[in-house]
């Protein structure tokens, strides 16, 4: 027969609103049976609590000691759960003077089943769309890129290479590669906002359908410096082929995200069966 053990203190943990609010939640009951671990009930309880909103984004988790004598379990066992939240992208911690554990802000859905630019996502949750360019230079095709845009291998493409900004902190690294012949002047113009609204009011083609695809990938030196994530972090690579109404190709783009700040979305429905 499985053994439940009744986590609950009456030790007081830090005074102040995050504590309180951790309080007035009921703690959870450890099971102790074999396949069940102390940690991963913790890691659930506490992750359930922040995706329901109980615990907002920002409240400050009690220290270490208090939140595991709250909950019965040694420290050891709480950091293990702490640092796969950590990894969730559901808590941030930070050392120093001013450190701890910090519920993280909610990650941002990407719903890819429309067809709908960074800003216009980002503006659908509320928050500010900003972008840093990290370079944007006219580059001879390669094969690959030119076998996308149905162009020749060589000809003049418009690379443009930038961090998303959600509300000022990073999301994503793009790199979006559009055919030089259909967009003059490209690269002279403001490229620190929603690319697509630019090829719509500029030179009328706004991509309006896409084929994308989805691999998880991990961080590289590069990626890593420019999204502020250690080397190795998760991200998603979405490779996308974008096309106006005519039919015809007008971006081949390769986007990585912050696999602790995005969450993908998509809907699907049952094939229709014909009679």
């Amino acid at each position: 027969m499985a053994q439940r053990e009744d986590v609950r203190g009456d030790k007081p943990v830090v005074p102040g609103k995050p504590a309180s609010g951790l309080l007035s939640l009921t703690p959870p009951v450890i099971v102790r049976e074999p396949g069940t671990t102390a940690h991963g009930q913790i890691e659930e309880w506490l992750a359930d609590a922040i995706e329901a909103g109980r615990l907002a984004p920002g409240d400050r988790m009690p220290t270490e000691q208090d939140l595991a004598e709250w909950l019965g379990v040694s420290r050891m066992t709480l950091r293990h759960a702490l640092a796969t939240l950590a990894r969730r992208g559901l808590v941030d911690r930070a050392v120093g003077r001013h450190g701890g554990t910090f519920v993280a802000q909610g990650k941002l859905e990407q719903d890819r089943t429309t067809l709908a630019g960074f800003s216009e996502q980002l503006r659908r949750h509320g928050m500010v769309a900003g972008a840093r360019v990290l370079s944007a230079a006219e580059r001879p095709a390669r094969p690959g890129v030119a076998a996308a845009l149905q162009i020749s291998a060589g000809d003049p493409v418009c690379e443009i290479r930038r961090v998303r900004l959600g509300d000022g902190r990073p999301i994503a690294v793009e790199c979006s590669v559009f055919p030089a012949a259909l967009f003059p002047g490209l690269l002279q113009c403001r490229l620190d906002g929603s690319l697509y609204e630019l090829l719509d009011e500029k030179y009328q083609q706004r991509p309006c359908r896409a084929r994308e695809s989805l691999e998880p990938v991990t961080a590289g030196v590069r990626e890593a410096e420019a999204l502020e994530v250690r080397e190795g972090a998760p991200l998603m690579l979405v490779e996308r082929i974008a096309y106006a109404q005519a039919g015809h190709p007008v971006e081949f783009a390769r986007d990585l995200f912050r696999g602790d700040r995005t969450r993908i979305v998509m809907w699907t429905s049952e094939l229709t069966h014909a009679g």
